[in-house]
Order: structure tokens, then C-alpha cells, then sequence
């Protein structure tokens, strides 16, 4: 295997046409070159839409209600109803695996008119009264001061917390903002803490939310009992996807809303739709494995031809060979290690090519920020080494016929060729 003269050999014999094999090697270096981009640029696109989710548990479906489409037990249809505090416990009393039942009410939104007044300044926020779990479902950075608490809860306290683009438009850069005020549809709520999202866009409006305790929201805004919409996050192990329909159920049948109607009950499964992307991801990635892979196939097919050329032309030295006692083994191996040699050589050329464009790729991410849909584009170890692998599976096969065609050879026969 290591023999030196058999090197030296193997390497006369690819250098004695530099131009053949140069093009030879390029069908290899192409072919996983290619390979190795694709699987990138769709980790890239994955990673990218998969932070657009932002940092919300996946595993998590949000409820709400909308008009009834069917008459119940005399109650008439396009009727509207809402959920109720009492809901939430029953949910949690009669489903079973989930993790977080999180009421909210939300006043504002993007685009409405200005809620929130600090002095001179105003803006328009969205502001939710929520429970402090909320903060485990959709996460966040709290970077000065605290979260929402249950005390805060308990007592009604008017507190809240402020995003970083909050304080960015109400106070002035440098100003103190924990321990001041901030009046939201004339009620006065203290600022306990900041925080900040993160994700591939920045998400700008992530920013500008305001977060108080359900129950001080209920009281200032007058909402009595009612919930907006619910957050429910199912516990890890089992899919919020087969939990929805016995909460839908329960909300259905507490409200006395018809088993069929299956629109007064508005619903968003996260976990589906998470599901549905990475479903898309992985057919992405075969479809790049399939189309590299038939690149590849096309330089390996190129190494066997070229091979069977270096045998046909090399017909009298094998002869020579053979009649000087040299085993069919020999003259067979010498083959498939030449076309083992080259593809490999090749192959990995082409990796090192691709890893240098990736990292290229991801160093001019960095320079000009973040890329709608598209982030961190990067390969697997797994991947590099089952691509080695391939290739020298490959080298195999690209040196099996030639090999064979060799050691086929009469010596005979061979030495009357000119």
C-alpha cells in the first residue's frame, strides 16, 4: 500500500497529461464542491426562517374566540362570546401534560393611535397583561430591573415592563428610566424593568410592547373576568397538536358553543407550522444531497473513463508486466489505487474550496448585518466525513472497470500492441 515505488508510479502516470487530469479532477471537485454549498445555503435559509419564529416555545398553540356559526341549546348563531378567567383553570384541571396556561388581554398595536404618554413624549404600543410564565413562552432578555411577578399579580400592582425601543422613543438617552412613570390610557403604571428580543430582522416592533400583570390590566382597563387570548405550552415529550382539540372541546362545551362549529374557536398551532418548516428543511436538504450527488456521480463517471483511456494506452507496459510474472492482484490495485488517489485528491479539494466560500459567505453576513430569511450557513462534520467517505466509495467504483479491463489483458496479446 505505502510502497514508494508505487507512489512514484502513480504519480508519473497522472502528471505525464497535466491537462487531462486537471479536467478529470475539476468533474470531482465540482461535483462535492456543489454538494457542500447547497447543504449550506439551505442551513442558511433554515436557520433564517427558523429565527423568525423567534425565541417562542415551539411547542405552543394560541386561543382566542370568534362568532359562532351554528345555533346551541337555543342560544342563536353569530354570537359572540369571550373567554374567562375561570377558563384558564379548567384547562388546567381537566387536560392533562401541559406545561404553561397563560391568559392575556392587549390593548394598542402597531399602527394605532398613541396609547402610552411619558411626559412630552407618546407612542403607540402594543401592551399585554399577562402572567409572569409568559416570559417562558415567548423569552426574553430582561436587561435592567425584573420580570412581572405573582406578587404583582396578587396585588394588582400598576407596574410594567418596557422594551429597549419603548425607552428609546419615551426617554431621553442616558435618563433614568426603573422607579419612573408611564401613563397608558390615563393610568399610571411604574417602570420595573426593561427587555429585549432577539432575532435574524431585529423585529423592531418586538421592541415596543409593554408587559403588565394580568390583573392590574384587568382593573385599570376595565375587563373584568375576561381573557383576550391564551398562550398554552404542552410539556416536553408530548405535542401541543393532539392536546388542542380536548381544549377546544372543553372551551366549547363551557360556553355552549355546537361540537362542529369548528370556527368560534380560533386557533394557532405553533408546533404545526414548526413541524411544516422542518419538514420543508429536510426535503431541501435531500433535494441538495440528490442534485450534488448526480454532479459528483458525473466527475466520477469522468474519472472511470479517463482511467480506462490510461489502461488502454498503458496495454504494452502491462503485457511487459504480466509476462514478467507480476500478479493479475497487482496490476489490479495499482488501478483502483490511481483512481482512488485522484478522486480523494480531488474531493478534497473541493471541500477545503467549499469551506473557504462558507466561511466567506458568513464573514460578509457579519459585516453587513443580519439577512431577512437568511443566517449562519454552515455544514456538518457528519457531513464532511460521510462526503470522504462517498468519495472513497466512488474511487472504487470509478477504478473497478478500468481494473478489470486490465487485468484482462493476454501479455500476448498486449505485447504485439504498438
Amino acid at each position: 500500500m505505502f510502497n514508494k515505488d508505487r507512489w512514484k508510479e502513480i504519480l508519473e502516470v497522472l502528471t505525464s497529461n497535466w491537462f487531462r487530469t486537471l479536467l478529470t479532477a475539476f468533474g470531482v471537485f465540482w461535483g462535492i464542491f456543489i454538494l457542500i454549498v447547497l447543504l449550506a445555503a439551505g442551513k442558511g435559509l433554515e436557520n433564517g426562517i427558523k429565527q423568525d419564529f423567534g425565541d417562542i416555545a415551539t411547542n405552543t398553540m394560541f386561543m382566542w374566540t370568534r362568532r359562532t356559526t351554528k345555533p346551541f341549546e337555543g342560544l342563536p348563531k353569530d354570537r359572540r362570546f369571550n373567554f374567562k378567567i375561570g377558563d384558564v383553570t379548567a384547562i388546567k384541571d381537566n387536560v392533562s401534560h401541559l406545561r404553561f396556561v397563560s391568559p392575556r388581554n392587549q390593548l394598542g398595536g402597531f399602527g394605532g393611535n398613541n396609547n402610552v404618554v411619558r411626559g412630552l413624549n407618546t407612542g403607540a404600543y402594543n401592551v399585554y397583561g399577562d402572567y409572569p410564565e409568559i416570559i417562558n413562552q415567548d423569552p426574553m432578555t430582561v436587561t435592567s430591573g425584573r420580570f412581572i411577578n405573582h406578587n404583582d399579580i396578587r396585588e394588582k400592582r400598576k407596574v410594567a415592563v418596557i422594551g429597549l425601543g419603548v425607552k428609546n422613543e419615551l426617554y431621553a438617552k442616558g435618563e433614568k428610566v426603573l422607579g419612573t412613570y408611564i401613563k397608558i390610557q390615563g393610568v399610571n403604571f411604574l417602570v420595573i424593568g426593561t427587555y429585549k428580543k432577539n432575532s435574524s430582522n431585529g423585529n423592531e416592533e418586538g421592541q415596543k410592547e409593554i408587559f403588565v400583570p394580568f390583573t392590574a390590566f384587568s382593573q385599570a382597563f376595565n375587563m373584568g373576568e375576561t381573557v383576550g387570548w391564551m398562550a398554552i405550552t404542552a410539556q416536553d415529550g408530548y405535542s401541543i397538536s393532539v392536546l388542542k382539540n380536548q381544549i377546544i372541546d372543553l372551551m366549547k362545551a363551557n360556553h355552549k358553543v355546537h361540537p362542529e362549529d369548528s370556527r368560534a374557536v380560533g386557533h394557532f398551532d405553533l408546533y404545526e407550522q414548526y413541524r411544516r418548516v422542518e419538514s420543508l428543511f429536510s426535503g431541501i436538504r435531500w433535494i441538495a444531497i440528490i442534485v450534488g450527488t448526480f454532479v459528483l456521480l458525473s466527475g466520477i463517471i469522468g474519472v472511470s473513463n479517463i482511467m480506462l483511456i490510461v489502461v488502454k494506452e498503458r496495454t504494452k507496459e502491462i503485457g511487459i508486466r504480466r509476462a514478467l510474472g507480476e500478479s493479475p492482484w497487482s496490476i489490479k490495485k495499482q488501478i483502483l489505487m490511481e483512481s482512488i488517489f485522484l478522486t480523494l485528491i480531488s474531493g478534497m479539494t473541493g471541500i477545503i474550496f467549499g469551506a473557504l466560500t462558507i466561511y466567506g459567505i458568513n464573514a460578509l453576513l457579519d459585516s453587513v448585518g443580519p439577512v431577512d430569511m437568511f443566517m449562519n450557513p454552515s455544514v456538518s462534520v457528519n457531513v464532511v466525513a460521510g462526503a470522504l467517505s462517498v468519495l472513497m466509495f466512488a474511487g472504487l467504483l470509478a477504478g473497478f472497470l478500468p481494473a478489470n479491463s486490465a487485468i484482462k489483458v493476454r501479455p500476448i496479446e498486449a505485447l504485439r500492441t504498438e
